[in-house]
């Protein structure tokens, strides 16, 4: 989703619902594997940056919170990929840290499955890349990304809302929100790059106000 569709939106709600879908957006970009030109990218500082722009647009608070200085320090050429697969590649053996939600919590599968679950009602299927398993973060986070857009959509179009909204709640809830914090205490054990640490830090407060703030519109 573009700031051109964004400013397009007559309705207050619709634009904040879809700046909300903006934030996972970016998220999902940045949790790639930072090897080639997705490397760059985050060292250019161009993924913070939009980082930056998205949240401020969903809560403007956010700028005294963040440490933005830390989104912008991508160390040396290879220390985001090292870092990157130290902190969380499964492939490269068993990481502090994974991406995967279901490694958090008990029965992996069955976490899983209920992911799945919620990707199936929405008539949505997953390829066979492995960051695409039902409970790998960017999978979840692309997701709700959607679910944030087609709330948008029905909020500019003057239609209900609720379900859109209510698939949000309970997912976040029941996915990222809960094993994300889970995420941040591995990393601060871990004492990670600030890059990685702020940004996980930005996106479990961004699920925290997500939590309680959606089908919500600030006031101003």
């Amino acid at each position: 989703m573009s700031e051109e569709s964004l400013g397009g939106m007559q309705s207050a709600a619709a634009r904040h619902a879809a700046a909300r879908s903006l934030v996972y957006s970016v998220f999902v970009q940045i949790f790639q594997y930072p090897d080639g030109e997705q490397n760059q990218v985050i060292r250019s500082g161009a993924l913070a940056g939009q980082l930056r722009e998205a949240l401020l647009a969903v809560d403007p608070k956010v700028e005294e919170e963040a440490n933005w200085a830390a989104l912008q320090d991508a160390g040396d050429e290879d220390d985001l990929p090292v870092e990157f697969t130290r902190l969380f590649d499964v492939a490269a053996g068993s990481p502090p840290c994974p991406l995967f939600g279901g490694m958090y919590f008990g029965n992996r599968m069955k976490t899983m499955e209920e992911a799945l679950r919620f990707y199936n009602f929405f008539g949505l299927t997953l390829s066979q890349d492995p960051n695409e398993l039902p409970d790998h973060l960017t999978t979840q986070l692309e997701f709700l990304h959607f679910l944030a857009f087609r709330e948008a959509q029905a909020l500019e179009a003057g239609t209900d809302p609720e379900p859109w909204q209510r698939a949000e709640r309970d997912f976040v809830a029941r996915h990222p929100g809960r094993w994300v914090p889970e995420l941040r205490k591995c990393l601060e054990r871990e004492e990670p790059m600030p890059f990685f640490r702020e940004l996980v830090a930005r996106l479990s407060a961004f699920l925290a106000a997500e939590a309680s703030a959606i089908g919500h519109v600030p006031e101003g």
